[in-house]
């Protein structure tokens, strides 16, 4: 039988998953990944399956990273997301976010575009450390996704994005999303952008996380949140209720990318 097995294709006797590990050795300790899941029992194997043995505290390099990092998606959804670019529009608690979730789950490509510094009022909320304080938020943002998923192409943007450079900024782009802090900004790419865009609108203070979903605002314009908590005095952003709307912000760009393919691809 056929098999993937640490990211080479090997030939094997065995049909079964507690088979296959007597058959090359490997440690009752190790652990298992099989078709995206950590599993511990014992099941029939197919033709070209993948499987993934490693110990705890081994450090993969090369494919093996790949595949281990990309074992817990379906086949189909990698070769999407391989083939996928996403925009994100602001840097900061929204996009920062965003961009971390999405270097996880292993979208190709990112065009990341901010025109700010990292200070230390971003870290109540923003994906940044002590370390980046001063520099440039896409390029700190980059060297971060660097060191989570090594195999994303970040290209960066240092720039004000307004009516004149936000189509071409984002041409190659599938989708965007809008992760502005202010309401101009973010009226200027809802009404400029002719590219797919998940926005935000209404994420300020604590709680109420059930009241933040997605709402279609227009053809190719969808926006999350409550749609009227906006940061004011006494009610400003912080961490969790950012993060909520930045991971059903990313969620659904990963949903689209499912459903609808990349341009890679068409």
């Amino acid at each position: 039988m056929r098999l993937k097995i640490n990211a080479q294709m090997r030939e094997c006797k065995s049909k079964s998953l507690f088979a296959l590990k007597a058959e090359l050795g490997v440690s009752d300790d190790a652990i298992t990944l099989y078709r995206g899941f950590a599993i511990t029992s014992d099941c029939e194997l197919d033709e070209n399956d993948s499987v993934i043995f490693m110990d705890k505290n081994q450090i993969p390099k090369g494919e093996l990273l790949r595949e281990i990092m990309y074992s817990r998606n379906t086949p189909e959804l990698n070769e999407a997301l391989k083939n996928a670019c996403v925009g994100i529009a602001g840097l900061g608690g929204l996009g920062s976010s965003v961009a971390i979730a999405l270097a996880r789950v292993g979208v190709g490509r990112m065009i990341l575009c901010d025109f700010d510094t990292v200070d230390a009022s971003n870290l109540n909320r923003q994906q940044y450390f002590l370390k980046d304080l001063g520099a440039k938020k896409t390029a700190a943002l980059k060297e971060n996704i660097a060191l989570i998923n090594p195999f994303v192409s970040v290209e960066t943007k240092d720039l004000w994005l307004d009516e004149s450079n936000v189509n071409e900024t984002f041409a190659p782009c599938d989708i965007v999303a809008e992760c502005f802090d202010n309401a101009k900004s973010k009226a200027m790419i809802i009404s400029s952008l002719s590219k797919p865009l998940i926005a935000a609108s209404g994420i300020a203070g604590y709680g109420r996380s059930e009241e933040i979903k997605i709402t279609q605002f227009a053809s190719n314009v969808w926006i999350c949140g409550d749609l009227k908590d906006a940061a004011s005095i006494g009610n400003g952003l912080m961490a969790p209720r950012v993060g909520v709307a930045a991971m059903m912000q990313a969620n659904f760009i990963l949903e689209f990318i499912a459903k609808n393919g990349t341009k890679n691809e068409k």
